[in-house]
């Protein structure tokens, strides 16, 4: 009798734990194979608009910085990266 009410007592507490963990709902999103694709299909879109303006920026900063380190006209990098900022500047 008491280890029958041990075992239900730790199944209640196991219960719990799966149902605060919501691996019902885990479960219902990963069998719908529609709604898996179309998530992941909005989530790819999301990452890729992501990382586009993030490296436009990084680049813009970038050259931005570039172009600061010509205007201190450093005797050989300044020359360099004038060459590059030019390189740069007619191929966008």
């Amino acid at each position: 009798m008491k280890k029958t009410k041990e075992l239900d007592e730790k199944i209640d507490d196991i219960v719990s734990a799966l149902e605060k963990t919501k691996i019902n709902e885990y479960v219902d999103y990963i069998n719908n194979r529609k709604r898996l694709i179309y998530i992941n299909f909005v989530q790819g879109i999301a990452r890729g608009f992501g990382m586009a303006i993030g490296f436009t920026l990084l680049g813009a900063l970038f050259l931005y910085f570039l172009q600061q380190l010509i205007k201190l006209n450093l005797p050989l990098i300044g020359d360099f990266i004038a060459e590059i900022v030019k390189i740069v500047k007619e191929n966008l």
